[in-house]
């Protein structure tokens, strides 16, 4: 019989090493800072961010496997969402009027058979969702819809054919350290693998996707700006 001294030794061991197991781990992950900015010089928000890491590791803030997109004030909010594989999306409507959510990928016409509102849409093949107003003093309508296509070719573009003014889209990410930019184009990783990683940007007004940039992120924080042939749009208010 294992006593009670022995118990507790074995107890400290084994903390002892899932403690150096950890101090390791944040050992070897370095911070990267990346400033994204648009064809004039200026900062560019809703900028998404991939980082792919030659090393292992875990990332401390993958993208969520849940998110909510608003239609409000004839507005999709937030204009750009990340999430990861296989994350449920709920679409709702705030305002007192109806509104579609159309959405499709990069290039592809939408059927033009509409899916109804219960049945099982593909969201690889688009699709388009119908969401009453909201009644005053009662909770908005919604629908919810899983995405799992990652990267740039599945990323879903959101629209309403009854308001064409509006759009959105949904990055669906290939690396848990993707993140989107700031309102001044910046963002910042503290857990990246130390090593080589590559960086690259996307951003729904690109027209080509520019190629990924390679760089080491070691024990001095790393640092990346990158500008991207994309002129911004001011929002509809």
């Amino acid at each position: 019989m294992r006593s009670a001294f022995q118990g507790n030794v074995l107890a400290r061991c084994v903390m002892g090493v899932l403690g150096a197991t950890a101090m390791v781990a944040s050992a070897l992950a370095g911070s990267l800072q990346v400033t994204v900015l648009d064809k004039n010089g200026k900062p560019l928000a809703d900028a998404v961010v991939i980082v792919v890491p030659e090393g292992k590791g875990v990332a401390k803030n993958p993208p969520p496997l849940s998110a909510l997109v608003n239609q409000e004030k004839m507005q999709f909010v937030p204009a750009v969402t990340v999430v990861s594989p296989g994350a449920k999306i709920r679409f709702a409507n705030s305002d007192p009027w109806d509104h579609q959510v159309r959405v499709s990928a990069p290039g592809l016409a939408l059927p033009s058979r509409l899916a109804a509102s219960g049945a099982a849409p593909s969201p690889n093949d688009g699709f388009s969702l119908r969401l009453e107003g909201k009644t005053e003093g009662k909770p908005a309508k919604t629908a919810d819809v899983t995405l799992d296509q990652p990267g740039a070719s599945g990323t879903s573009i959101l629209g309403c054919f009854i308001h064409g003014s509006m759009s959105g889209h949904i990055y669906v990410a290939e690396s848990p350290w993707t993140v989107k930019t700031s309102p001044e184009g910046m963002v910042t990783l503290d857990d990246v693998p130390d090593g080589a990683v590559s960086v690259k940007v996307w951003h729904a007004l690109q027209l080509v996707e520019p190629a990924p940039q390679k760089l080491a992120v070691g024990a001095t924080p790393a640092k990346l700006t990158v500008q991207v042939d994309v002129v911004p749009r001011r929002r509809r208010l």
